[in-house]
């Protein structure tokens, strides 16, 4: 994983919200509607939709197209590879 990557998965993990909505759909066997995710955080659904981009734009959930729904799984490769970078800084 490269440093610029590394970089833009760290951001997106450095938010309260963001970190509740990858336990919760890590809760829920990976994989968690849209309107699930409203539902479970108290905020406004444009800021759910915030938080979400800034997950997917990060690589760690993969949204599927269901009809009118879109759900979100978590990309488990890649938080494979951030544990592992975080590994070997460690030592």
């Amino acid at each position: 994983m490269d440093n610029k990557k590394f970089e833009k998965i760290s951001r997106a993990l450095s938010d309260a919200s963001r970190i509740t909505i990858l336990q919760e759909i890590r809760k829920k066997q990976g994989c968690l509607y849209c309107a699930e995710i409203t539902d479970m955080l108290d905020l406004t659904q444009p800021s759910v939709s915030h938080h979400l981009k800034q997950l997917v734009d990060a690589d760690l959930l993969i949204p599927e197209k269901e009809g009118r729904n879109i759900k979100y799984l978590l990309n488990q490769e890649v938080l494979a590879d951030y544990i592992a970078c975080l590994n070997f800084l460690r030592g």
